[in-house]
This record gives C-alpha cells, sequence and structure tokens, in this order.
C-alpha cells in the first residue's frame, strides 16, 4: 500500500471519474497528465468502466485505480483489468480481505469509528471517508484524526474546490477525492484543455495549502 498511497499523498488530489465510453480513456489521460495530475479513480458505475482501467493501466504516465467496488468479484474484475488499486463507498469485509489476498492496494469507505476499527483490525492504514461532506465535513474528517491519531484519510464525497483546502488543512488527510476536474460531462465530451486547466488548478490548491501549512 506505501508506494500507491505516498503517490496520492504527493499529488493530493485523486480525480474520480465516471466513464460512459472506453475509446475517452486516452483523451482523459492526455488530460491528466497535461495538467499535472496524472491519476484517476475509475469508478466501477458504468458498462465501460473495466475496459477504461486497462486502457489507463497500459500507460506508463499514468496511475489509475478501481473506485466504486462493492464485492470481491468486482475486486478481480478490477485487478485482472490492471487496477493499481480498490476503492469502496463502504467497509466490506470481504471485499477488504480479497484485496489482502490479491495484493492490492484497497481504501475502504468508512464514516464511523466501529467502521474504521473494524478497517484497521484488518490491517488497513488509510480510509476514506464517504461521503465526507454529507458526514459532516472537516469538522467530522477532523474528530476521526483526533481519535485515531495513526490513521491516514482520503475524503471523498461532495467535495469541491471551494472547500478541498479546508479537508488538505488536517494533518491525517493525504488526499481528496472528487470529479470537478473531470466531470462527466467534460469526459464524454473529450474536453481535453478544460480538463487539464482545471487539474492545473487542482495541483496549485494542494500546493498552496502546503505552503501555508509549513
Amino acid at each position: 500500500m506505501t508506494g500507491v498511497l505516498d503517490t496520492l499523498a504527493a499529488y493530493g488530489v485523486l480525480p474520480v471519474v465516471v466513464i460512459d465510453r472506453a475509446l475517452d480513456a486516452d483523451y482523459l489521460a492526455e488530460a491528466l497528465v497535461g495538467g499535472g495530475l496524472p491519476l484517476a479513480e475509475v469508478t466501477l458505475r458504468t458498462p465501460a468502466s473495466l475496459d477504461a482501467i486497462r486502457t489507463l493501466a497500459l500507460r506508463a504516465d499514468t496511475l489509475v485505480g478501481a473506485g466504486t467496488v462493492l464485492t470481491p468479484t468486482q475486486v478481480d474484475q478490477a485487478v485482472d483489468a490492471g487496477a493499481a488499486f480498490v476503492a469502496s463507498p463502504g467497509f466490506s469485509r470481504p471485499v477488504v480481505e480479497r484485496c489482502v489476498e490479491l495484493g492490492v492496494p484497497v481504501v475502504p469507505g468508512t464514516v464511523t469509528p466501529t467502521e474504521v476499527m473494524a478497517a484497521l483490525d484488518l490491517g488497513v492504514s488509510c480510509v476514506n471517508v464517504f461521503p465526507a461532506h454529507a458526514a459532516g465535513g472537516p469538522p467530522a474528517v477532523a474528530v476521526l484524526g483526533e481519535v485515531f491519531p495513526d490513521l491516514r484519510i482520503i475524503a471523498s464525497g461532495g467535495i469541491g474546490p471551494d472547500d478541498a483546502a479546508s479537508y488538505l488543512a488536517l494533518p491525517q488527510v493525504v488526499a481528496v477525492g472528487g470529479s470537478w476536474m473531470v466531470r462527466r460531462t467534460l469526459v464524454l465530451a473529450r474536453e481535453v484543455t478544460t480538463i487539464a486547466r482545471l487539474c492545473r488548478e487542482a495541483v496549485e490548491l494542494v500546493a498552496g495549502v502546503r505552503s501555508a501549512s509549513s
């Protein structure tokens, strides 16, 4: 998990993508790389998602993981497609255990201390607090950080450029997941220039937060 987690932490923002056509994956990668944010969580919400992961996984310049993974079968499918990590919207022991069996990094979804403890019991070091906004925003995420000081957190769900900095300012939040730079309509329209610009702005946002806290 360390290598993938370190990469996510280095960038601080994880683009969360819903892709409708696998043929759009290369255009997406071009935009991400051009914007200085060469990573993506492709959610398993469409029939095209696994083929899109396959396309992105073949590229040496892009890190791709699978999101919205709900079952062990989907873990197998995602790993077979080349996903470098797995993220889920909730905590599922079977999903985490299958990821551990396969040696693939997993970031399970958690909201409550009980879910965090269940994840820690399985050796998970980083959780996905989702849906972060609906669960109480940065104050709620901060409380989890205080209770579990060794926990590393990715916050996602309802986060946009206006409040991402509030999450990133929390010491245990290594990254935020968001779709504002890779909105579904932008990907579908192959708006490479716009996606790249939004990615650059996200990178600058992270740099500004880290500069202010250093």
